[in-house]
């Protein structure tokens, strides 16, 4: 099943333009992805090589052909320069499908609100346009920051669905917890 008609290649908010990723985005997805600060919660999203930030992007570009929607670079208003990265794509959450919300910054953005900013915009945008999939985010139990994040994007805390994720224990965070279907694991 397509989600083609839900596409929205570009957010605004107060200070962010979100935008589908580009060819030309391939160095900021490097940058960020190589640096041990921003994927210290995350090691195995770590990019050692360029070739690898080639592959994410088309992985990213795939999703956004299959599904019309997927993850936007994120700059200020007037910028030329990626802040960092934020959006959804389907998964599975204790066999439900569900949309995971993703937020990666580079490290010079952190601090300055430009994550929950980003966050609360793609929230807003996939209650709009997907309302029928629940939107979770998963962080590390030590990831304080990530946390914040999901709250400032309005999910609350369900630790009913905590689980074992790709680099250890996830702390599950929900949107509209009373439309969400999985209730006891």
């Amino acid at each position: 099943m397509s989600d083609r008609s839900t596409a929205a290649e570009e957010l605004q908010t107060a200070r962010l333009s979100l935008r589908r990723p580009a060819e030309a985005d391939i160095d900021a997805i490097f940058a960020v992805h190589s640096d041990p600060d921003t994927c210290a919660h995350n090691p195995s999203d770590a990019l050692a090589r360029f070739e690898e930030a080639e592959v994410l992007y088309r992985r990213w570009d795939d999703q956004w052909e299959r599904h019309g929607y997927g993850y936007w670079v994120v700059r200020c208003h007037g910028s030329h320069r990626q802040l960092g990265f934020c959006g959804v794509k389907p998964m599975e959450l204790h066999g439900e499908r569900v949309l995971n919300l993703f937020y990666r910054f580079a490290a010079s953005a952190w601090g300055q609100g430009f994550a929950g900013e980003a966050a609360a915009a793609v929230t807003a945008w996939a209650h709009r346009h997907l309302p029928d999939l629940p939107l979770i985010a998963r962080t590390r139990p030590a990831n304080v920051a990530s946390q914040r994040v999901a709250l400032r994007a309005g999910l609350g805390r369900a630790q009913h669905l905590d689980t074992e994720g790709y680099d250890g224990f996830d702390w599950i965070y929900v949107a509209q917890p009373e439309h969400w279907a999985l209730t006891g694991h």
